[in-house]
């Protein structure tokens, strides 16, 4: 507790610094912070007292600070254009080019363009290149901030030239060996550089077997070559293999966060990173998903109303039907979650599809099974009518098996028509499953009817 008041006193004496306009005090305690607190102060604070912090700091300042801002953090862009262009184009330079980029995507077109044009060229055609790829891609994520070396050098001339270029790299844990034209031949560790002779060749010690990514492959695959490997970065490369960037590990933890929050809000139906919108704005979005599932929901109630003969008959039944759409509707999302995280994590090699079906099928069986002997028991003591209780646990168990199977084929189909399978949202499956309870429950009651009226 005493350390969460002590930063809150510090950030409002920092505050009073920068609405006092005590600038070089202001500069010393801001300076003295992380770059994430120095970020999440200026995130705080309001349109005028950003202005001051702009007439305090210097582009290559605030470049370092928003190096560590989530570059699609909400409002990022907004707090970007209200800076002079001159100041923006310097913070823009100083960045890390891949960060730079990711920033100037989420501008306006013409608003962008205008940034390039007053950048140093070779900056400016840099960061041109980086923005004509693919979304998404390794080259949308990579940076050209990196070290590589020749093979035919040595080790004093490579750590030499190491010590120049390593201000400017992200990352100078793997040192990259490359050709006279560019292409990629081999990795050296900072290690294996630091320990090794001073006259040893590059070419006697690198490793030559690279492990890299396409500039074109999916950031999802990326993450996973990361994760298995354990690596702080990988290597960019073209066709022809010749070495565009790195990813390093930090990017890919931002992959990670955008990857699951897409997924999360596919199995919810709602884009659940949408945290400063207005309730109006936000009624918008959910509405397409909510009238979609409204009418499926009409197509439940009229099918139950089909039934309106037998539910007379029986009016007990009525009782149980949220019970069985309910707990069927759990099912399938629990089903639909394991498999889209399946898909997610396992190569087509990897995963059988038909292992994955039949192990959902038998698992829905396993568990409806249960479920349906435990409700047969409930329902029979407690309205002492043990072939109510047996329809409702055959119901059960079968509601429950096909919801599983749902659950599990539906994303599997929609990934290979190449659709996101993490869009097969929960309300979908939950709503689908209400359906096919509903006409499971009233066939097998329908069957059992002697049984249920002579034991009312």
């Amino acid at each position: 507790m005493t350390e969460v008041l002590n930063k809150e006193e510090q950030e409002k004496e920092l505050l009073k610094l920068l609405q006092s306009q005590n600038m070089d005090v202001f500069r010393e305690k801001f300076l003295d912070w992380h770059l994430y607190e120095q970020g999440q102060f200026y995130l705080s604070l309001d349109k005028k007292e950003r202005h001051l912090m702009y007439a305090y700091l210097s582009p290559k300042e605030m470049a370092d600070m928003l190096d560590v801002i989530e570059e699609d953090h909400e409002g990022l862009t907004d707090y970007i254009t209200e800076m002079s262009p001159n100041y923006v184009v310097a913070i823009l330079e100083n960045m890390y080019t891949d960060n730079a980029v990711d920033i100037l995507s989420q501008l306006e077109e013409e608003t962008a363009r205008t940034y390039l044009d007053r950048m140093k060229p070779e900056t400016s055609v840099n960061m041109k290149r980086l923005l004509h790829y693919e979304d998404k891609t390794a080259g949308s994520i990579m940076a050209t901030e990196y070290v590589s070396i020749v093979a035919n050098q040595t080790v004093r001339s490579a750590l030499t030239l190491l010590k120049k270029k390593a201000q400017e790299a992200e990352i100078i844990y793997y040192v990259y060996v490359v050709s006279l034209t560019n292409q990629l031949v081999g990795v050296i560790s900072l290690r294996d550089l630091i320990v090794s002779d001073d006259d040893m060749m590059i070419e006697e010690m690198m490793g030559e077997r690279v492990i890299s990514v396409g500039v074109n492959e999916d950031q999802e695959e990326v993450a996973k070559m990361i994760r298995d490997y354990d690596f702080l970065a990988i290597p960019v490369v073209d066709d022809n293999n010749h070495l565009l960037g790195i990813i390093t590990v930090d990017d890919i933890i931002d992959v990670i966060d955008d990857e699951a929050a897409s997924d999360y809000s596919g199995l919810a139906g709602v884009d659940v990173e949408a945290t400063t919108e207005s309730s109006f704005q936000a009624a918008l979005k959910r509405l397409p998903w909510l009238v979609t599932l409204l009418f499926l929901g009409m197509s439940t109630a009229s099918l139950i109303s089909h039934y309106e003969v037998l539910i007379s008959e029986a009016s007990i039944l009525a009782v149980f039907i949220s019970l069985i759409t309910g707990t069927a509707g759990n099912a399938g999302t629990q089903s639909l979650a394991v498999a889209v995280r399946k898909l997610a994590v396992s190569d087509d090699k990897e995963l059988n599809f038909f292992s994955l079906i039949m192990s959902e099928i038998l698992t829905g069986i396993i568990t409806g099974a249960v479920t349906g002997v435990v409700i047969f028991l409930v329902v029979g003591f407690w309205k002492q009518n043990f072939p109510l209780g047996l329809v409702i646990g055959i119901a059960m168990l079968c509601a429950i098996t096909i919801a599983n199977l749902a659950g599990s084929l539906i994303p599997i189909l929609m990934e290979k028509i190449g659709f996101d399978p993490a869009v097969a949202s929960g309300p979908f499956i939950t709503t689908l499953s209400d359906l096919t309870s509903v006409l499971i429950y009233f066939n097998i009651a329908g069957l059992f009817m002697p049984l249920i009226i002579g034991s009312v």
